[in-house]
């Protein structure tokens, strides 16, 4: 297959395919990316951190949902100048997709991994020194050099080492050859809330970790801890660089939809009525008769389920739209469909498109809103969707 770009494609961690950048309805079910919606956010991020911050796209888990390949490139054409991931096959189907720009890999890798890093030349978080060990031996080999960042946990207590081991580590693995160490990071636990209190106590211990490294003579080149929320709310925490992740996609980094917000959400999810029919008054509907019905209902039945990645938890309390009106779902969400309630809309016919997530008419229903159904954030909606939802993309100007 050829992607649109002209590009051969390969086999990848996430085989969701690269289709055509066209809004027409060509499935059953898909979802929409608008590129250009992926480029104004990028642009707005840009403008609000400034020219002089290095801006990491992260575009982990499929770029959120949403394409990894696909938001790689247009965030690094509309103002990204480096890539995050969590996980090496990540930077590699990146780099397989012909993206050159900096990739850093955020997670753990196993030792049979390092030579994945040398080879496809992709920036390493490194906290053992048996990692650091090993792939500088692999870059000594190849006469490359292998560039790591340090991650220091400041309170979020998952990778990472603590703040008192940082300049001793250091100082062990400073002494290897073919190492560039490059960058030195943390990560906020709760940047996306109101309170900032425990945000900035995160930043001083970093701040001190920063002055401890630099006394001890380790010159770090690029400090990071900012994600979204932090780069949007708190400018003093932008330091060399920001990790953008949510954001990029317009999606609210603390899940609550602000209607004055310049972001602007790119994924539309999308599908048809499949059938339409009226059932009698007593009739149950779908699995575990959980829904039935008190008087004659129309019904229409959407061809969208947890087997796409829309949650089963949307049972009896998510809604969709049609012809700019919603639709409440009635009974469970099986693997392959659900049914909905289309009383009070007029003119409904089968293979009328449904919207999931976006917008319709003058009415829309946003990932936050999503989530809150199947009570999870709107990080989980999007990645959610699974390799079956075909991604058709709309290109940027």
């Amino acid at each position: 297959m050829i992607d649109d770009w002209g590009l051969d494609a390969v086999e990848r961690p996430f085989p969701i395919p690269v289709l055509c950048m066209s809004k027409s309805d060509k499935f059953t079910t898909f979802a929409e990316i608008d590129l250009g919606t992926i480029a104004h956010n990028v642009r707005l991020l840009r403008e609000q951190v400034g020219l002089d911050v290095e801006m990491f796209a992260v575009v982990k888990a499929n770029g959120y949902g949403h394409g990894a390949l696909a938001a790689a490139r247009t965030a690094l054409a509309h103002g990204a100048s480096r890539l995050a991931v969590a996980r090496v096959a990540e930077g590699v189907e990146l780099r397989e997709g012909g993206i050159d720009a900096p990739i850093l890999v955020m997670g753990y890798h196993i030792p049979a991994e390092s030579g994945l890093f040398v080879d496809y030349e992709l920036t390493t978080t490194v906290n053992t020194a048996v990692c650091a060990q090993t792939l500088s031996a692999i870059a000594k080999q190849q006469n490359k050099t292998a560039t790591i960042h340090v991650k220091v946990d400041t309170g979020m207590g998952r990778y990472g080492l603590l703040p008192d081991e940082i300049a001793p580590f250091l100082d062990e693995i400073s002494q290897l050859p073919n190492l560039d160490i490059e960058g030195l990071y943390t990560h906020f636990a709760v940047a996306d809330e109101a309170d900032k209190t425990y945000s900035r106590q995160q930043f001083a211990i970093f701040q001190d970790v920063l002055a401890r490294v630099e006394a001890a003579g380790h010159h770090i080149r690029l400090r990071h801890a900012a994600n979204s929320a932090a780069a949007l709310e708190l400018p003093e925490m932008r330091l060399d660089g920001v990790r953008a992740g949510i954001a990029l996609y317009g999606l609210e980094p603390n899940n609550v939809f602000n209607p004055e917000s310049l972001l602007r959400p790119a994924l539309t999810l999308k599908s048809h009525v499949a059938r339409l029919r009226t059932l009698p008054a007593g009739s149950s509907i779908s699995y575990g008769r959980t829904y039935t019905t008190t008087r004659p209902t129309p019904v229409a039945l959407i061809p969208v389920g947890y087997g796409d990645g829309y949650h089963r938890l949307h049972s009896n309390r998510g809604c969709v739209l049609i012809r700019g009106q919603r639709a409440p779902i009635v009974g469970r969400v099986c693997m392959d469909q659900f049914v909905v309630d289309v009383t009070g809309i007029a003119g409904v016919q089968q293979d009328d498109e449904v919207i999931l997530i976006g917008t319709q008419g003058d009415e829309s229903i946003r990932a936050e809103e999503v989530s809150r159904w199947a009570e999870t954030i709107n990080y989980e909606v999007t990645t959610s969707l699974l390799p079956r939802v075909p991604r058709v993309y709309i290109a940027a100007d």
